[in-house]
């Protein structure tokens, strides 16, 4: 299993996996998707045994494409195996379709363009952990998504891909597409597991972690969309041919969210480690060519980058060397234009209206923290608040209930790393720096 069945050719740098089908005439349908080798993985991997599977996915060097990056086959070979009788606990696969990080737009568009290469994929990850049952935890706004989700499971149901005896092997599976109740904390896996039973979505204490005490107390698999939907092109085409895009330690394509002030926004899929600078000719450029101020390699919750880092490797290992992360890969890019300190106070309003509130570090710190922003950005603040801004995102990070806390300072702290004065500007001796257009929009008068 760590060969391709046949021996295709090196991909050149830009040849997109994970998006070829997008662009093709009713491209979620099971026709197309069958027309374009869909399915043909499954067959493979049924006639392969579950571990190989789980081996395979390991010598590819697949990360999480959820944001922590976590080794894929690895957390699979979590799942316990050994207990088979009638006492055993039942496994799950619990795919994170939750997309609710500011700036991340790639999950859904992958499943209204080509959802069954998530089905496929779940199908595949299902048989190597040895579970009969999954989940697809959808955000309940995408509301078109979760529509063509179900029907991509209707369709595989049909041509005999789901339900028993799937191809004549001898595997069950069940898919359940379930819409969620919309709060940004059910992108935390532990959350979206207390959310899928029913009750409240906020984290669970760790450990026991999902891999022995998951969805019903039982061994579960949580795994992002575009994770799962990887699998199907690693056993088509095997370990070797997935490494050879990509670096070394971040092997494999990656669909990067192209936002903010560009020619051309939209999803890129490029290799792991490709560059800013390199997405931006993709795109076009910077949009009216107004020069780029800051920008965020992995969504609001990772730590800000500016114009210095255009050549930083958008990897794992190149994010983090620079001082950032590389999460979802949501490139928000903002020009000259923009206040930092406005920019910083929107997302952490948001950040303070999604919190669960289980935890005083997160709850109280956001809350004080936009407090303190949008005093700052009417143009009353102090020489203080700086200063009392790090302070309380010192006693927010790695103190909170879990990463939505971290998430919340990430930004505050980096921008006042890089943009210090911007922020003294701000104080009430000296005239407000924030646009008239955005004081309109804080105070909800017409500009």
């Amino acid at each position: 299993m760590t060969t391709a069945q046949t021996n295709p050719p090196a991909p050149d740098p830009l040849t997109p996996v994970l998006t070829r089908r997008w662009r093709s005439p009713r491209s979620w349908s099971i026709d197309t998707y069958e027309q374009l080798e869909g399915y043909q993985a499954l067959r493979h991997a049924l006639t392969a045994q579950p571990d190989q599977l789980i081996q395979l996915v390991k010598d590819s060097g697949l990360r999480g494409r959820g944001g922590a990056g976590f080794p894929t086959g690895m957390k699979w070979s979590f799942i316990p195996q050994g207990s088979t009788g009638p006492g055993a606990k039942p496994k799950y696969l619990v795919v994170n379709a939750d997309e609710g990080e500011p700036g991340t737009c790639k999950d859904i568009p992958t499943m209204m363009a080509d959802p069954h290469s998530l089905v496929e994929g779940c199908i595949i990850t299902c048989y190597a952990i040895r579970s009969n049952f999954c989940a697809i935890y959808v955000r309940g706004e995408a509301l078109h998504c979760i529509r063509r989700v179900r029907r991509a499971v209707d369709e595989a149901y049909a041509k005999g891909y789901l339900g028993t005896n799937i191809l004549g092997s001898g595997f069950d599976l069940d898919i359940v597409v379930h819409a969620g109740a919309g709060a940004y904390i059910c992108g935390e896996e532990t959350a979206l597991l207390d959310s899928l039973e029913g009750r409240r979505g906020q984290p669970r204490l760790k450990p026991p972690f999902p891999a022995t005490s998951g969805l019903y107390a039982s061994p579960t698999v949580v795994n992002n969309v575009e994770t799962i939907a990887s699998v199907p092109a690693i056993v088509q085409g095997g370990s070797d041919w997935f490494r050879l895009m990509g670096s070394e330690r971040s092997p494999g394509p990656k669909i990067y969210s192209l936002s903010g002030h560009v020619e051309k926004p939209g999803q890129y899929e490029a290799p792991l480690g490709i560059t800013l600078r390199q997405l931006l000719e993709l795109a076009g450029g910077m949009k009216d060519g107004i020069p780029l101020k800051f920008w965020t390699p992995g969504g609001s919750s990772t730590p800000i980058f500016t114009a210095e880092h255009l050549d930083v490797p958008l990897d794992f290992e190149g994010a983090a060397a620079a001082g950032s992360m590389l999460g979802t890969t949501a490139v928000q890019v903002f020009n000259e234009t923009v206040s930092v300190p406005w920019a910083v106070m929107k997302w952490t309003e948001f950040y303070k209206h999604e919190s669960c509130g289980k935890c005083t570090p997160c709850r109280e710190g956001t809350y004080w923290l936009v407090q303190i922003l949008e005093r700052m950005v009417h143009g009353e603040g102090t020489e203080a608040d700086v200063e009392t801004m790090l302070d309380i995102c010192d006693n927010i990070l790695g103190r909170s209930f879990c990463a939505l806390g971290d998430g919340a300072t990430s930004p505050i702290t980096s921008a006042i790393k890089y943009f210090r004065q911007e922020f003294l500007d701000l104080i009430a001796e000296q005239p407000a720096v924030a646009r008239p257009e955005q004081l309109a929009e804080l105070t909800g008068a017409t500009a």
